[in-house]
Protein backbone atom coordinates (compact mmCIF):
# COMPACT_ATOMS: atom_id res chain seq x y z
CA UNK A 1 0.00 0.00 0.00
CA UNK A 2 1.24 3.44 -0.76
CA UNK A 3 0.52 6.42 1.37
CA UNK A 4 0.82 9.59 0.51
CA UNK A 5 0.57 13.44 2.63
CA UNK A 6 -1.39 15.97 1.73
CA UNK A 7 -1.70 19.86 2.26
CA UNK A 8 -4.16 21.74 2.20
CA UNK A 9 -6.31 24.96 2.99
CA UNK A 10 -9.64 26.25 4.21
CA UNK A 11 -9.91 29.50 2.24
CA UNK A 12 -12.34 32.42 2.33
CA UNK A 13 -16.26 31.33 2.96
CA UNK A 14 -15.00 27.46 2.95
CA UNK A 15 -13.83 28.64 6.63
CA UNK A 16 -16.90 27.79 7.66
CA UNK A 17 -16.96 24.30 6.74
CA UNK A 18 -16.88 21.79 9.50
CA UNK A 19 -14.20 18.63 9.59
CA UNK A 20 -16.89 16.67 8.24
CA UNK A 21 -18.01 18.60 5.64
CA UNK A 22 -14.45 18.63 4.07
CA UNK A 23 -14.54 14.59 4.86
CA UNK A 24 -17.78 14.39 2.58
CA UNK A 25 -15.83 16.60 -0.21
CA UNK A 26 -12.47 14.87 -0.07
CA UNK A 27 -14.81 11.18 -0.92
CA UNK A 28 -16.65 13.04 -3.35
CA UNK A 29 -13.45 14.31 -4.50
CA UNK A 30 -11.48 10.87 -4.36
CA UNK A 31 -14.41 8.75 -6.29
CA UNK A 32 -14.74 11.72 -9.09
CA UNK A 33 -11.07 11.51 -9.79
CA UNK A 34 -10.78 7.55 -9.47
CA UNK A 35 -8.33 7.67 -7.04
CA UNK A 36 -7.42 3.83 -6.56
CA UNK A 37 -8.09 3.66 -2.66
CA UNK A 38 -6.86 1.00 0.03
CA UNK A 39 -9.72 -0.75 2.24
CA UNK A 40 -9.91 -1.53 5.53
CA UNK A 41 -10.35 -5.21 6.49
CA UNK A 42 -13.89 -6.47 8.07
CA UNK A 43 -17.44 -6.86 7.71
CA UNK A 44 -17.57 -2.81 6.72
CA UNK A 45 -14.44 -1.94 5.25
CA UNK A 46 -13.60 1.76 4.74
CA UNK A 47 -11.43 3.71 2.76
CA UNK A 48 -7.83 4.30 4.42
CA UNK A 49 -7.75 7.79 5.47
CA UNK A 50 -6.23 9.60 8.24
CA UNK A 51 -7.03 12.80 9.29
CA UNK A 52 -4.55 14.89 11.53
CA UNK A 53 -5.60 17.75 13.75
CA UNK A 54 -8.47 19.52 12.17
CA UNK A 55 -8.78 23.28 12.85
CA UNK A 56 -12.09 24.41 14.12
CA UNK A 57 -15.23 25.51 12.35
CA UNK A 58 -15.03 28.92 11.24
CA UNK A 59 -10.82 29.43 11.04
CA UNK A 60 -9.41 29.55 8.33
CA UNK A 61 -5.83 27.87 7.66
CA UNK A 62 -3.20 27.08 5.29
CA UNK A 63 -1.88 24.11 6.66
CA UNK A 64 -4.05 20.83 6.96
CA UNK A 65 -2.64 17.51 6.83
CA UNK A 66 -4.44 14.06 5.83
CA UNK A 67 -2.76 11.06 4.69
CA UNK A 68 -4.44 8.55 2.39
CA UNK A 69 -3.67 4.88 1.70
CA UNK A 70 -3.76 3.66 -2.15
CA UNK A 71 -3.87 0.12 -4.00
CA UNK A 72 -2.02 0.96 -6.23
CA UNK A 73 0.98 3.71 -6.74
CA UNK A 74 0.58 6.95 -8.31
CA UNK A 75 2.62 10.17 -8.59
CA UNK A 76 2.42 12.48 -5.72
CA UNK A 77 2.00 15.78 -7.67
CA UNK A 78 -0.30 14.46 -10.35
CA UNK A 79 -2.46 13.38 -7.76
CA UNK A 80 -2.39 16.52 -5.82
CA UNK A 81 -3.55 18.40 -9.33
CA UNK A 82 -6.22 15.43 -9.42
CA UNK A 83 -7.78 15.95 -6.18
CA UNK A 84 -7.41 20.36 -6.04
CA UNK A 85 -9.22 19.93 -9.18
CA UNK A 86 -12.21 18.14 -7.74
CA UNK A 87 -12.87 19.89 -4.87
CA UNK A 88 -13.83 23.47 -4.22
CA UNK A 89 -11.98 26.77 -5.09
CA UNK A 90 -11.27 27.38 -0.95
CA UNK A 91 -10.58 23.32 -0.25
CA UNK A 92 -6.95 23.88 -2.31
CA UNK A 93 -4.54 20.55 -2.09
CA UNK A 94 -1.48 22.72 -1.87
CA UNK A 95 1.38 19.59 -1.28
CA UNK A 96 2.06 15.93 -1.56
CA UNK A 97 4.20 13.80 -0.41
CA UNK A 98 5.07 10.14 -0.65
CA UNK A 99 5.15 9.10 3.53
CA UNK A 100 8.07 7.26 3.65
CA UNK A 101 8.70 8.08 7.67
CA UNK A 102 6.57 7.35 10.80
CA UNK A 103 4.85 8.91 13.31
CA UNK A 104 3.73 12.24 10.64
CA UNK A 105 1.13 13.08 14.04
CA UNK A 106 3.95 13.67 16.75
CA UNK A 107 5.61 16.48 14.15
CA UNK A 108 3.05 18.34 14.27
CA UNK A 109 4.25 19.46 17.54
CA UNK A 110 2.48 23.64 17.71
CA UNK A 111 0.80 25.60 15.40
CA UNK A 112 1.13 29.38 13.58
CA UNK A 113 -1.90 31.67 13.97
CA UNK A 114 -2.84 34.85 12.24
CA UNK A 115 -5.16 36.75 14.90
CA UNK A 116 -6.91 39.87 12.91
CA UNK A 117 -8.74 42.25 15.12
CA UNK A 118 -10.55 44.88 13.76
CA UNK A 119 -11.71 47.76 15.46
CA UNK A 120 -8.32 47.38 18.12
CA UNK A 121 -5.44 50.02 18.38
CA UNK A 122 -1.85 48.24 17.76
CA UNK A 123 -1.36 50.62 21.32
CA UNK A 124 -4.31 48.87 22.90
CA UNK A 125 -2.95 44.96 21.38
CA UNK A 126 0.28 45.59 22.75
CA UNK A 127 -0.58 46.50 26.26
CA UNK A 128 -2.30 43.52 26.45
CA UNK A 129 0.05 41.20 24.77
CA UNK A 130 2.78 42.18 27.46
CA UNK A 131 0.32 41.51 30.41
CA UNK A 132 -0.80 38.11 29.24
CA UNK A 133 3.76 37.11 28.35
CA UNK A 134 4.15 38.38 31.84
CA UNK A 135 1.52 36.27 34.12
CA UNK A 136 2.74 32.82 34.95
CA UNK A 137 -1.02 31.63 34.58
CA UNK A 138 -3.88 32.51 32.75
CA UNK A 139 -6.96 30.95 33.16
CA UNK A 140 -9.98 30.75 31.17
CA UNK A 141 -12.92 28.80 30.78
CA UNK A 142 -14.07 26.50 27.82
CA UNK A 143 -17.87 24.42 27.20
CA UNK A 144 -17.33 21.14 26.67
CA UNK A 145 -19.33 18.33 26.19
CA UNK A 146 -18.59 17.56 30.02
CA UNK A 147 -19.46 20.81 30.71
CA UNK A 148 -17.35 24.02 31.65
CA UNK A 149 -13.59 23.09 31.88
CA UNK A 150 -11.06 25.55 33.49
CA UNK A 151 -7.26 25.31 32.37
CA UNK A 152 -4.49 27.34 31.63
CA UNK A 153 -3.73 29.66 28.30
CA UNK A 154 -0.32 30.95 29.26
CA UNK A 155 1.80 27.50 29.18
CA UNK A 156 1.35 26.49 25.76
CA UNK A 157 2.11 29.57 24.13
CA UNK A 158 5.43 30.07 22.91
CA UNK A 159 5.36 33.25 20.76
CA UNK A 160 2.10 36.17 20.99
CA UNK A 161 3.13 39.54 19.10
CA UNK A 162 1.70 42.51 17.68
CA UNK A 163 2.73 42.76 13.68
CA UNK A 164 3.79 46.47 12.90
CA UNK A 165 1.09 47.87 10.33
CA UNK A 166 3.87 47.33 7.05
CA UNK A 167 3.87 43.73 7.55
CA UNK A 168 1.77 41.76 5.46
CA UNK A 169 2.43 37.60 4.33
CA UNK A 170 0.08 37.01 2.15
CA UNK A 171 -3.02 36.61 4.22
CA UNK A 172 -3.50 39.96 5.67
CA UNK A 173 -3.59 41.69 2.13
CA UNK A 174 -2.63 45.40 0.91
CA UNK A 175 -6.58 45.56 -0.23
CA UNK A 176 -7.71 44.80 3.37
CA UNK A 177 -5.66 47.22 4.60
CA UNK A 178 -6.37 50.07 2.50
CA UNK A 179 -9.83 49.10 3.46
CA UNK A 180 -8.96 49.75 7.03
CA UNK A 181 -7.32 52.98 6.96
CA UNK A 182 -10.21 54.81 4.61
CA UNK A 183 -12.55 53.63 6.96
CA UNK A 184 -10.53 55.09 9.92
CA UNK A 185 -11.16 51.76 11.53
CA UNK A 186 -7.52 50.37 13.50
CA UNK A 187 -7.06 46.64 13.22
CA UNK A 188 -4.10 44.96 15.32
CA UNK A 189 -2.78 41.81 13.87
CA UNK A 190 -1.27 39.47 16.28
CA UNK A 191 1.16 36.00 15.48
CA UNK A 192 0.50 33.60 17.90
CA UNK A 193 2.85 30.36 18.58
CA UNK A 194 1.06 27.98 20.56
CA UNK A 195 2.31 24.16 21.06
CA UNK A 196 -0.05 21.20 20.87
CA UNK A 197 -0.85 20.36 24.11
CA UNK A 198 -3.74 18.74 26.51
CA UNK A 199 -5.97 20.26 26.78
CA UNK A 200 -5.69 22.13 23.26
CA UNK A 201 -5.60 25.11 23.46
CA UNK A 202 -7.01 27.61 20.99
CA UNK A 203 -6.88 30.90 19.31
CA UNK A 204 -10.04 32.07 20.56
CA UNK A 205 -8.85 30.50 24.32
CA UNK A 206 -6.31 33.12 24.19
CA UNK A 207 -8.37 35.71 23.08
CA UNK A 208 -9.98 34.80 26.26
CA UNK A 209 -6.93 35.45 28.42
CA UNK A 210 -6.33 38.60 27.00
CA UNK A 211 -9.78 39.68 27.95
CA UNK A 212 -8.89 38.54 31.49
CA UNK A 213 -5.81 40.12 31.86
CA UNK A 214 -5.96 43.14 29.90
CA UNK A 215 -9.98 43.47 29.28
CA UNK A 216 -9.17 43.45 26.00
CA UNK A 217 -12.46 43.23 23.96
CA UNK A 218 -12.52 43.02 19.91
CA UNK A 219 -16.28 44.75 19.00
CA UNK A 220 -16.26 42.23 16.40
CA UNK A 221 -15.34 38.97 16.09
CA UNK A 222 -11.18 38.09 15.24
CA UNK A 223 -10.40 37.00 11.86
CA UNK A 224 -8.39 33.82 12.72
CA UNK A 225 -6.36 31.97 10.45
CA UNK A 226 -3.51 28.87 10.70
CA UNK A 227 -0.63 29.68 8.87
CA UNK A 228 1.47 26.61 9.93
CA UNK A 229 1.82 23.82 12.09
CA UNK A 230 4.99 21.40 12.48
CA UNK A 231 7.90 21.01 14.33
CA UNK A 232 8.60 23.83 16.65
CA UNK A 233 12.19 25.39 16.66
CA UNK A 234 12.00 27.04 20.51
CA UNK A 235 15.22 29.40 19.98
CA UNK A 236 13.21 31.30 16.60
CA UNK A 237 9.98 30.12 17.90
CA UNK A 238 9.35 29.21 14.60
CA UNK A 239 6.88 26.13 12.91
CA UNK A 240 8.66 24.09 10.40
CA UNK A 241 7.63 22.30 7.68
CA UNK A 242 6.40 18.67 9.20
CA UNK A 243 6.53 17.32 5.25
CA UNK A 244 10.23 17.61 5.00
CA UNK A 245 11.41 14.45 6.82
CA UNK A 246 9.49 12.48 3.99
CA UNK A 247 10.93 14.76 0.99
CA UNK A 248 14.19 13.82 2.07
CA UNK A 249 13.76 10.07 2.59
CA UNK A 250 12.39 10.68 -1.22
CA UNK A 251 15.81 12.03 -2.40
CA UNK A 252 17.60 9.39 -0.02
CA UNK A 253 16.08 6.86 -2.40
CA UNK A 254 16.78 7.76 -5.27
Amino acid sequence: MQRIRLRYTKRGRLRFTSHRDFQRALERALRRSAVPMAYSAGFTPHPKVSYANAAPTGVASEAEYVEIGLAEARDPEALRAQLDESLPPGLDVIDAVEARTANFVERLEASEWQLRLPGVELDEAARAVAAFLASEQVEVRRMTKNGVRVFDARGAVSVLQVLPPQVGDGHDTATERADDVRAGTPCAILRLVVRHATPAVRPDDVLSGLRATADLAPPVPAEVTRLAQGPLDEETGTVTDPLALDRAAAVAAQ
